[in-house]
């Protein structure tokens, strides 16, 4: 009796992973298209691929903060200058550390 309800919640706990895996087919050669359906597909290609010939290319930038920069400021900003330690001048002379 153990065994069979150690079976039955093996094959509870088995049958949804079983149901989640994707069906696949191990020998694509068997699914061919019809001559028909491979007619169809080149037209739908060929009146996809003109359909994108008629996309006008984008002339402006898409920068939406464009007109509210200035364009003459420097693009890199001035080197900075080398940093002393806190609490401390370029002397030496420290009382707090």
């Amino acid at each position: 009796m153990k065994i069979l309800s150690v079976a039955a919640a093996l094959v509870l706990l088995t049958v949804p992973a079983f149901a989640q895996m994707p069906q696949m087919n191990l020998v694509p050669e068997l699914a061919s298209k019809t001559p028909e359906e491979k007619e169809q597909d080149a037209v739908r290609d060929k009146a996809y691929k003109e359909s994108l010939k008629k996309i006008p290319d984008a002339k402006t930038s898409s920068d939406p903060w464009g007109a509210v920069r200035n364009n003459d400021a420097p693009k890199a900003a001035a080197p900075a200058k080398p940093k002393t330690k806190t609490g401390s001048s370029a002397t030496g002379n420290s009382s707090v550390r």
